[in-house]
């Protein structure tokens, strides 16, 4: 058998049809499949790869941390270099009340974190989320995603969870001396891109500080610079209680992190003693590897150009089919009229003929009818151009 026919026999799937193509290089913004084709990369691992594919900073960082050492014990009971100069790094660009990092597998793990610490600091047990927003597959995030299609086969989940609409008055009058914290995305990135006003993302932060509820914003899509801000919140001008990092925050290593003032993160320290514990959470590779990145993003200009990408790419995303192209930094989703249109447009991307160079996309969980581009932070004007054509030739055929 084959690659793909292993891959289709013995790795677990999560849909019918897994486009199960075959990556065997990724370099900057391109993949090369086995067959040699390449393919422009408007994806990044979902918003993991801002710094692109294999930045040598971030490779260079691996191998040292390898020739030092690998996993050594549990969280926590070692000074560990790698987390420790990361955890300083990250705090020394985040708001001084946010000091205190603690570091997950994944950004779901750190959603699940983040909600046991604000259940323990409050004493509370509500928890308000949002419609249509995302924030992971583990029980207690899959509890609070915003779509019951996705919630209802694996019920019962958490109890005391409200939905509530995103930008919505009545989201600010649901919270209550009840309510343990408010998690919400700073922008709703699987429902196709949608940001709230800023007028209600500060009646919010208002609302949680009348009521003692903590204030949890999801990052992790939206930080290292993929709205051209280093956090997303920054363009609503305020600080959340905790914040949610994933995705990027690993440089392309598996990593996550819900970071707190240290007051607040005590309170995993005793009673019960290991609050919250995670066996392989902050790993020296991966922390090495994040560290390296994040780096790269300070100092290599890299956020400094998103706006005019952005514009670039509104400017060559034209045509009758398109019925909106909206945007917060290199986070953009193209709207057609259906999902079927969309997923047309996708599939004739992906498979143009042998020679010619493929751009991989995908959907929106929450907004089928929409592609999504979340390019590498990297992506050179040369390739948004050469995208956008394909995109444009993909829609006419």
């Amino acid at each position: 058998m084959n690659q793909r026919e292993l891959f289709l026999r013995h790795v677990a799937q999560t849909s019918p049809a897994p486009l199960a193509l075959e990556i065997v290089k990724a370099e900057g913004s391109i993949l090369t499949d086995a067959k040699g084709r390449e393919y422009i990369d408007l994806i990044a691992g979902i918003s993991v790869c801002n710094v692109g594919h294999r930045h040598p900073k971030v490779v260079k960082a691996i191998r040292k941390q390898a020739d030092e050492y690998l996993h050594l014990l549990v969280y926590g009971e070692l000074v560990e270099s790698p987390q420790v100069q990361y955890a300083k790094l990250l705090t020394d660009n985040l708001h001084n009340s946010l000091n205190s990092v603690y570091f997950t597998n994944s950004g779901a793990e750190a959603v699940e974190g983040a909600m046991k610490l604000a259940k323990r600091v409050t004493g509370r047990t509500q928890i308000i989320a949002f419609n249509q927003s995302y924030h992971g597959s583990t029980q207690g995030a899959l509890s609070i995603i915003g779509d019951e299609y996705f919630r209802n086969a694996f019920r019962p989940l958490l109890p005391d969870v409200l939905h509530m609409d995103y930008n919505s008055q009545e989201a600010i009058d649901a919270i209550t001396e009840r309510t343990a914290c408010v998690i919400a995305e700073t922008i709703q990135a699987e429902r196709g891109v949608y940001a709230p006003s800023k007028s209600w993302m500060k009646a919010l932060q208002q609302k949680c500080k009348e009521t003692g509820t903590l204030l949890v914003l999801d990052e992790i899509q939206t930080g290292f610079g993929r709205t051209g801000n280093l956090w997303g919140f920054q363009q609503f001008k305020i600080v959340p209680d905790i914040v949610l990092l994933g995705k990027a925050l690993g440089g392309g290593m598996p990593l996550g992190a819900f970071v707190a003032n240290r007051k607040l993160m005590q309170h995993l320290t005793e009673n019960p003693v290991l609050g919250h514990i995670t066996t392989f959470g902050g790993h020296p590779v991966c922390c090495a590897a994040g560290l390296a990145a994040f780096k790269v993003l300070l100092k290599g200009g890299m956020m400094e150009a998103v706006e005019a990408k952005e514009t670039l790419f509104h400017n060559l995303l034209h045509h009758p089919k398109i019925k909106a192209v909206r945007s917060n930094g290199l986070m953009m989703a193209v709207e057609f009229d259906s999902f079927e249109t969309n997923k047309k447009v996708i599939d004739a991307c992906i498979n143009r003929k042998n020679g010619e160079t493929r751009v991989l996309t995908d959907w929106f969980l929450f907004a089928p009818q929409c592609l999504r581009i979340v390019p590498p932070l990297s992506i050179s004007a040369k390739e948004i151009k050469k995208a956008c054509e394909i995109i444009v030739e993909a829609i006419d055929e």
